[in-house]
């Protein structure tokens, strides 16, 4: 699968301004916006976040973070200060957050997994710690199975898998999700509303998400017609099922220092899910997060920071 980015030079600014000033999303995610960039990648209008190293920290090793479905690199706004000096690479995959939406198109991981090389590559990076989420967990499985044959310009040094559901037969679907996979989605998805996605995250999470947080994850969501997308992104369930043998079974040969780190209240990615990753990855540490349910960057984003920078003190030690 190739990859491409297409030089957008000034064009990329005016994007950035143009979010920027979209008095339509809420601060914190306008604050976001203004953090990152819209490039071209893959044809796409791509938006990333390239957090800077400093004070020595190397310029061609990066922390590479992949989100999950439905949200975007939003999410994990409020942890990324643990990186610490190190580099940061947050994106949007397409279809999501502040990233292009295009109708009519198949949303698949291998895409955002060449949206991923792509940015990387664009970069001149190197070597890369992985953290993933929801979704983004067989993202990186994909990346993982591209490394074990010789077809990554870059390195994955480590790994930390947060709550996903990369064990698809052992997932809890939530009625969304099912309503989302049935021949009632576009309907679904054109009355889709902020409260049913309060109810939403209310199930799934440990603890409730403060009004900020699920407003910018709405809104972001929304943007530029995202919630008519949902049938079609919600097509990487079925991309587990037929990926199943590549991205799972490259788990067991992942000879890499992995942490999972875990929110055991999350009703869809089972706390059982976890586990089992956990004792497949040959070098791995659990971390249970008691408490927390499916996003616990966001559900506590101080303890998830002290996790992060403990396992970037141990993993990129700078």
């Amino acid at each position: 699968m190739g990859t491409q980015v297409d030089a957008v030079g000034d064009e990329a600014s005016k994007v950035s301004r143009a979010m920027r000033g979209d008095e339509r999303m809420p601060e914190l995610a306008r604050a976001w916006a203004a953090r990152g960039l819209e490039e071209v990648v893959c044809g796409l209008r791509i938006f990333c976040v390239d957090l800077p190293a400093s004070g020595g920290a190397a310029e061609d090793e990066a922390i590479l973070v992949l989100h999950g479905f439905p949200s975007s690199s939003l999410d994990f706004h409020g942890v990324v200060g643990a990186f610490g000096p190190r580099r940061g690479i947050l994106f949007d995959a397409p279809g999501f957050g502040m990233s292009e939406k295009p109708g009519g198109r198949s949303y698949s991981l291998h895409e955002v997994a060449d949206v991923a090389c792509a940015l990387l590559a664009s970069r001149g990076i190197q070597r890369i710690h992985a953290v993933a989420h929801d979704m983004g967990t067989s993202v990186l499985a994909e990346l993982l199975a591209r490394q074990s044959e010789g077809a990554l310009a870059f390195s994955i040094e480590s790994v930390l898998f947060f709550n996903g559901s990369i064990y698809v037969e052992m997932a809890e679907l939530t009625l969304s999700q099912k309503l989302l996979r049935s021949p009632l989605a576009h309907l679904f998805a054109r009355i889709s509303s902020f409260p049913v996605f309060r109810a939403q995250m209310g199930r799934i999470c440990g603890k409730s998400l403060a009004a900020p947080e699920l407003e910018a994850m709405w809104q972001s969501l929304r943007r530029d017609d995202g919630h008519l997308r949902l049938p079609e992104t919600i097509g990487y369930v079925a991309e587990r099922y037929a990926n199943a043998q590549r991205w799972t079974g490259v788990l067991p040969k992942t000879d890499l220092p992995a942490s999972v780190v875990w929110g055991p209240l999350d009703t869809v990615a089972v706390m059982a899910i976890g586990e089992r990753l956990a004792r497949t990855l040959p070098r791995c540490e659990l971390i249970r997060l008691d408490g927390l349910g499916h996003y616990p960057m966001i559900e506590d984003p101080r303890r998830v920071s002290d996790v992060l920078a403990r396992w970037l003190d141990e993993v990129a030690p700078v």
